[in-house]
């Protein structure tokens, strides 16, 4: 039993090696990309999700003082500025992750021995 675990462990080991030497030489290309620019990703993600959620919030007080009514909408909107703002930070991600990956792509098909 203990052999056939070695074994299986001895298979995939070469595996967990080629990913993270293929991180390792991803990191080293993208050095230009230095922890000012994370500092800066999280700034647009929290910008984004704040003013949406705000201007969700003033809306819903606008209605709340011009309609009174037995729902609040500041909360409501609130909410709704909360969700809008997520999913554009999720696509703003997303979008660098893609743009991320398409450069490596490329650099992998432009190297000679590819």
């Amino acid at each position: 039993m203990a052999d056939r675990n070695r074994e299986n462990e001895e298979k995939k080991l070469p595996g967990a090696v080629g990913k993270k030497a293929a991180r390792r030489i991803r990191a080293r290309r993208t050095r230009d990309r230095n922890i000012w620019f994370g500092v800066g990703m999280f700034g647009v993600v929290g910008w984004t999700i704040g003013i949406t959620t705000l201007i969700g919030v003033a809306l819903g007080i606008w209605i709340d003082r011009a309609w009174p009514g037995p729902y609040s909408w500041t909360l409501t909107l609130l909410f709704i500025g909360l969700i809008i703002g997520c999913m554009n930070a999720w696509y703003w991600i997303n979008k660098e992750s893609r743009l991320d990956n398409d450069n490596m792509e490329k650099s992998d098909k432009d190297k000679p021995g590819s």
